[in-house]
């Protein structure tokens, strides 16, 4: 069985979700971005090379259809985590017939070792995509987060967590990747202050006009699709809030949050849900995919179409925010 938040009162949510909303919506929008330096030239250039390997030399990846390109794609992240000096743990279990694998490591914190933070992201693809945007742009996010945060002094544990089987037929099943990782921390009786979820990253636009939402949100938020969106239930807005705060302080590129009721199922297309249903806060980092992202789980979802240098930016301010979730003040 699932475990799932106990209900709560509709009206109250909402409020809460109001109040909220007005308080994240809005932040640092930058008319224009500064001049990218050579640092983020080459996190652009790593992150276009992540994301050619997953999407074009290995391409669609998942079970049943395709489970050996999904075996090279988890050998490929396994490697590269590795290559940031990390032993990489793999927790594996049995879908049709094939061994599937979600990829961690642990960096133990050196104060408060039992507190917790996750980022992750799966690596598997929708059937009949190559998913360089779904989701080859998070791993590649994920990897690059494993360099930012190599050397950062950690009093809370990190986990950096690579899933697999986000995608459907798996997806809000028990035999989706983040919930089999999300179910065993909580028969361990884990705390985990924080999962960030990084889905879909690499689509930006300053056309007007270029950003949807779900009903009534775009009263609060930008017609532009030029932003990163932190999107969390209401029960995780304490945790959005100070990832928004560490990304806006640290790093000059629009960013919006929203914690709502999870009754709007769009905030929930990710493994961040899998973390909700085992009462952990969480987030998904997101350009919110089929709101913006024409190609959303189509053949067309290839490495051309990210933004990288804008990817890199991103990447860049997670790491800042991360940092912050992981230090205790003095």
């Amino acid at each position: 069985m699932m475990k799932r938040f106990p209900a709560r009162n509709g009206l109250r949510e909402w409020i809460a979700a109001i109040w909220a909303t007005l308080q994240m919506a809005g932040g640092r929008r930058p008319s224009t971005l500064p001049p990218a330096d050579e640092a983020l030239r080459r996190r652009a250039a790593e992150l276009q090379g992540h994301v050619g390997w997953l999407a074009e030399q290995i391409g669609e990846r998942h079970v049943p259809g395709r489970p050996q390109a999904l075996q090279a794609a988890a050998d490929y992240v396994q490697a590269q985590l590795a290559a940031a000096g990390d032993n990489v743990h793999r927790q594996t279990y049995h879908v049709a017939g094939h061994d599937c694998h979600n990829l961690f490591v642990e960096r133990p914190g050196h104060r408060r070792p039992d507190e917790i933070v996750v980022v992750g992201a799966h690596y598997d693809s929708v059937p009949g995509s190559p998913a360089a945007n779904d989701n080859a742009s998070g791993v590649a996010g994920l990897l690059g987060l494993a360099q930012d945060l190599r050397d950062v002094p950690n009093d809370r544990t990190l986990r950096l967590v690579a899933f697999v089987n986000e995608e459907a037929p798996y997806g809000h099943t028990p035999q989706m990747g983040s919930w089999v990782y999300a179910h065993a921390c909580r028969q361990r009786n884990e705390r985990i202050t924080g999962m960030l979820c990084l889905e879909t990253i690499g689509c930006y636009s300053n056309r007007p006009g270029s950003q949807r939402y779900p009903p009534g949100l775009g009263w609060f938020y930008p017609s532009r699709g030029n932003f990163i969106a932190l999107i969390a239930n209401t029960r995780s807005a304490r945790l959005v809030r100070r990832v928004v705060r560490g990304f806006r302080a640290n790093e000059a590129f629009p960013c919006q949050a929203v914690a709502l009721p999870e009754s709007v199922t769009a905030i929930a297309r990710s493994d961040h849900w899998s973390f909700w249903q085992h009462d952990y806060p969480a987030l998904m980092v997101t350009d919110t995919a089929p709101f913006r992202y024409r190609h959303y789980h189509t053949p067309q979802d290839t490495p051309d179409k990210i933004d990288y240098e804008r990817t890199a930016r991103v990447v860049r301010g997670l790491g800042h925010a991360v940092a912050d979730l992981l230090r205790i003040p003095s």
